[in-house]
Order: structure tokens, then C-alpha cells, then sequence
């Protein structure tokens, strides 16, 4: 049995990140993303500092480390879109958005408040902390997609039941027989 040809492109493979920050799906993340930063700006600096104002002041403390940390988080999130879409539109290189994509690190801070301090946060504020936090690994998930695409396919090897029918040889000396769909 012969394996199919390979179709051969005359541009090569097309490369997922590429392709992806040309799509619909991308314009609509940076758009959620873009709108998100927005909206924990407008509520940090209005609604947000009136909330605090009624906390216990035990709970201030882990109002203010929460809204540091979701603030960071944003400002990484908003970075990485920007760079995408910067390479996107020809603004600048790959090697310049790799570069740039470094210094931006996309880690996940630490949480820093307990359960029942977090709880007695702002529902307005906890609800923002949930949607950075599914938003930040939507594009940690998309940035390790992009990161393997670029890398390439891996290199293929032994066909996995070989290497698999192998080992059983090795372990009890002769393959078992398969059954037979005719039987």
C-alpha cells in the first residue's frame, strides 16, 4: 500500500498564526479584548472606587492587590493583541512582533486573596477578575497553537502501532494475531 502524494504549494504551508490574525474570529477577540480593558477602566475609575470605599478595610487590601492584578492582566492581554495585529497589518515584522511578544509575558499572576476575602469583593469586580482570567487563557491557549505552528509539524517517526506491536513482540516474543473481519 502506497501512502497519497502530498499536495506540494507553491507558497509552502500555510502557517496558523498568520492566517488566524486575518480572520473574523481574531477581530472579534481583539474587539472583546479591547472592549474589556475599556470597561475595567471605566469601572476601577467610577463605580469601582465607591464600591471600595464601603469595604471593611481588611478587605480594601484585597480589593486594591485584586485590582492590581487584573489591571496587569488586561494591559498584558491588550499588548499581545496589539502586537498581533500590528504584524497583522504590516506595521511591523514577524521577527519585531516576536521580539515585542517577549517582553510581553503572558503569565498567569498568582491569586492573592483568599476565598472568603475574594467573595466579599464587589460582584461587579469579581464578574471583570472572571472574564480576564477566561479571556487571558483563551489567548494562552492561542499563543501555544501559534507557537507550534510556527515550530512546524513534528518530525514523524514509526508508525505508532508498529512502534506499539514492537514492544508487545518484545514482551512475549511473537505478536499476537490479530482477528480477522472475515472470520
Amino acid at each position: 500500500m502506497r501512502e497519497p502524494d502530498v499536495i506540494k504549494l507553491k507558497d509552502g504551508p500555510v502557517r496558523f498564526g498568520h492566517s488566524f490574525v486575518h480572520s473574523e474570529a481574531f477581530k472579534a477577540l481583539f474587539q472583546e479584548g479591547m472592549e474589556l480593558v475599556e470597561e475595567t477602566a471605566a469601572y476601577l475609575d467610577g463605580p469601582g472606587r465607591e464600591d471600595s470605599r464601603m469595604l471593611p478595610r481588611h478587605i480594601t487590601v484585597a480589593y486594591a492587590s485584586e485590582s492590581m492584578r487584573l489591571t496587569t492582566r488586561l494591559m498584558q492581554i491588550a499588548s499581545w493583541l496589539l502586537v498581533q495585529r500590528a504584524v497583522a497589518e504590516g506595521e511591523m515584522t514577524a521577527g519585531q512582533g516576536q521580539v515585542e511578544k517577549n517582553r510581553v509575558r503572558l503569565a498567569s499572576p498568582g491569586a492573592t486573596a483568599t476565598i472568603s476575602e475574594f467573595e466579599a469583593l464587589p460582584a461587579r469586580l469579581r464578574q471583570l477578575v472572571g472574564l480576564a482570567a477566561r479571556l487571558h487563557a483563551r489567548i494562552m491557549h492561542l499563543e501555544q497553537i501559534i507557537a507550534e505552528a510556527e515550530e512546524g509539524p513534528p518530525a514523524t517517526g514509526l508508525n505508532p502501532v508498529a512502534t506499539q506491536r514492537g514492544m508487545i513482540e518484545r514482551a512475549f516474543g511473537t505478536a499476537p494475531r490479530l482477528p480477522s473481519l472475515v472470520d
